[in-house]
């Protein structure tokens, strides 16, 4: 089920699929392969919106897909990708044969990811799954009321939720698989993954791919 995809640096994500590879928060990427049908940014920070990543793996006709209030700073890639998208939480959009629904994303108390900002997690649908990418966020009511049966999922804390709040969700969404992202490097201890592991509850199966 989770053969297809590969988690990187930070949130960076690859998904391969019928509709082509798509990326999200594509974030120090070691290689260039330009091969991006698609790539999706959740928000604005420098670890997820990267144009020098986008670059290596954007070409000349792949769409960016980013959050309505950031379309300005996007064009600060539009040089590497075919064209822009933009998007608001709680949506549904087909994009050239690829079905997405947002969702919101963002923090309780925190500054970092004020709602206000329209920041998005993303659930692709695709082959027959739906694939949840969270974003930066918090458990809110919004990401308890996802449906999918892979969830992505950040648990370095900080700017997040950490990893006992993310398994929290994660017990609430009963997804078949979750993936642990946004620890080890600039926020968050290799560690966490297995905190996370240890407070998922069966039958949800973990993944740990960073």
């Amino acid at each position: 089920m989770t053969d297809n995809i590969k988690v990187y640096t930070q949130s960076s994500i690859r998904i391969g699929s019928r509709v082509g590879n798509i990326y999200l928060d594509p974030f120090q990427m070691k290689e260039a392969p330009q091969d991006a049908a698609y790539i999706l940014i959740t928000h604005d920070h420098y670890d997820h919106f990267s144009p020098e990543d986008i670059a290596k793996v954007g070409r000349s006709d792949t769409i960016l897909i980013v959050p309505e209030k950031m379309e300005m700073k996007a064009h600060k890639a539009a040089g590497s990708v075919g064209r822009i998208c933009t998007v608001k939480p709680g949506t549904y959009h087909a994009l050239d044969g690829l079905e997405l629904e947002t969702v919101h994303a963002y923090n309780h108390v925190k500054p970092f990811h004020p709602k206000s900002a329209e920041w998005v997690g993303y659930i692709l649908r695709l082959d027959g799954k739906r694939i949840y990418i969270a974003g930066d966020t918090d458990v809110t009511k919004e990401s308890k009321q996802v449906q999918c049966d892979i969830a992505l999922v950040p648990i370095g804390g900080t700017y997040t939720m950490n990893a006992k709040k993310a398994a929290e969700l994660v017990n609430c969404i009963r997804p078949s698989v979750a993936i642990p992202t946004h620890y080890g490097s600039i926020v968050g201890k290799k560690e966490d993954a297995e905190v996370f592991r240890e407070n998922v509850k069966e039958p949800v199966r973990v993944e740990v791919m960073l």
